[in-house]
Formats: structure tokens, C-alpha cells, sequence
């Protein structure tokens, strides 16, 4: 197996990896100020299409994370970026937050529940039963069924919240018809990222705290792969899946000194 090349630039999760259930894990702050410092182009992912990037720049900052809006990549931008290549000037119907409604309004989509090209799920609080029901009919009369991310839940202190996987199987359940999903684990999000930093695969690594969305995505994107233990994965689910990460590390704390 030939050896990797120099890594250059990173790609990171931000749940499990920078902060876990609204805390900086310990070392991320100094992994940051490191990757600012290296003048190495990275971006901070997430799969949550509810926030904008200047959004998630505030909210990290109040958690002394100094992470740059342009540094930041959500799956809203990564499926606004497709719908923008697939279609230009398109118009949807959308069930989601500011995250994927400014996304959108940014290349130029028009929002409308008039016959539109598509039907852009995303993740939100406030899932509707009214606008499922639009959703769903709107699809059944040809709309095309896009979907941000296909995680099926998402953490809260509570416990697990619903999220737009397991919303978009009951629109599926009720139509027929099967969404194109564009965040992790499909590597397009991760590809569409790479380009916007002007960044190679095979000189780029992606760390992330989950083998089936964070791991699996830079496998199939072609970066090296780092999976930390600070989220959703112990080291016992590791041999559950029939791939694996390049490297298993406690947290991004033992990562610091690779950049």
C-alpha cells in the first residue's frame, strides 16, 4: 500500500470532535489556533442545515472557539451548491431554518410552493404536519425530492430528537419516491468542500467522531480518515463496520501536533 502524502489540509467535524453537548472538548480550542496559525486550509463541517455559517461563528465564539464564516461548511451550503449545478435559478419548496432558506435565497432560488423544481428537506424543530403534507403532494406531482443530511436522529440533553432521515423515510413511505441526499456520508459534501478551499483528497484528512457519516465520507472523498472518541463512537462499534479509519485517537487534543 503506497504511503500517504503530506497532509495539507483538514476537514473537521464539529459535534463530537470541537465541542460535545455545547462544550469545547478539551484541545480544540488550541487545534484551531494551531490550523489558524499554519496558514493550512481547513473547514469545520456539519451535517445541521438549521444554522448559517455567521450563525455557528457566533455560537462557537461564545465557546471560545474562534472559528472563521468562511472556514465553516454545513450541509444547507453543500446542497444549495448542487441544486445551484444541477439546475441554476431553480425554484423549491422547503422544510427547514435560516441555515437552508438563506443558503438557498444566496444562488438565487426562488422559494415557492407553486409547482416548484424541488421539494429541499432539512432539519428543524418545528417539523409540521401541514407542510409534510404539502411536501409529500408536491412530490407526488413531480416535484424532485432533495434532503440535507440523512442523519435519523440528533442529540439534545433530553435525549434523541427525531431528525431529516427519519422525516424524509415517512415522506418516502408516503410517496414512493426516495430523496437525493447530499451531506455526509455522500461524498459529494465533502468533495464540494475540498473545491471551495481549493484543497486535493490526497493531501487531506477528515476527522470525525462517527464511522457511518464522518469515517465512511472521507473514505469515499479519498482523504485519510480520523475518527476521535469524544461523540457517538466507542472503540467496540469500530469492528461493527467492514471499513475503517486511517487512525483511532482519544480526541483532538492527540491530533494537535500533526498539523
Amino acid at each position: 500500500m503506497s504511503e500517504r502524502k503530506p497532509i495539507e489540509s483538514w476537514l473537521t467535524d464539529m459535534d463530537g470532535v470541537l465541542i460535545h453537548e455545547g462544550i469545547p472538548v478539551p484541545g480544540a480550542d488550541e487545534f484551531i489556533k494551531r490550523l489558524r496559525g499554519s496558514g493550512k486550509p481547513f473547514l469545520v463541517l456539519t451535517n445541521n442545515s438549521i444554522y448559517t455559517p455567521r450563525d455557528l461563528h457566533a455560537r462557537l465564539a461564545r465557546m471560545g472557539l474562534d472559528v472563521p464564516v468562511e472556514a465553516i461548511w454545513t450541509s444547507a451550503l453543500a446542497t444549495a451548491k448542487f441544486l445551484d449545478d444541477q439546475r441554476p435559478g431553480g425554484t423549491a419548496y422547503v422544510i427547514g431554518e435560516a441555515g437552508l432558506t438563506t443558503a438557498l435565497h444566496d444562488i438565487g432560488y426562488v422559494l415557492t410552493d407553486a409547482d416548484p423544481d424541488y421539494v429541499v428537506l432539512g432539519e428543524t424543530r418545528t417539523y409540521s404536519f401541514e407542510a409534510l403534507t404539502k411536501a409529500i403532494r408536491l412530490i407526488n406531482a413531480g416535484a424532485r425530492f432533495i434532503a440535507t443530511n440523512p442523519d435519523e436522529t440528533g442529540p439534545s440533553a433530553e435525549g434523541a430528537l427525531p431528525a431529516t432521515g427519519s422525516v424524509a423515510a415517512l415522506i418516502t413511505k408516503a410517496t414512493g419516491k426516495e430523496p437525493y441526499f447530499v451531506g455526509k456520508p455522500n461524498p459529494l459534501m465533502m468533495r464540494a468542500g475540498l473545491n471551495a478551499i481549493g484543497a486535493h483528497s490526497e493531501t487531506s484528512a477528515m476527522i470525525g467522531d462517527r464511522m457511518d457519516t464522518d469515517v465512511l465520507a472521507g473514505l469515499e472523498a479519498g482523504m485519510e480518515t480520523f475518527l476521535v472518541l469524544t461523540g457517538l463512537t466507542h472503540p467496540a462499534d469500530i469492528e461493527r463496520h467492514p471499513f475503517r479509519p486511517s487512525r483511532v485517537v482519544d480526541s483532538i487534543a492527540d491530533l494537535i501536533d500533526l498539523v
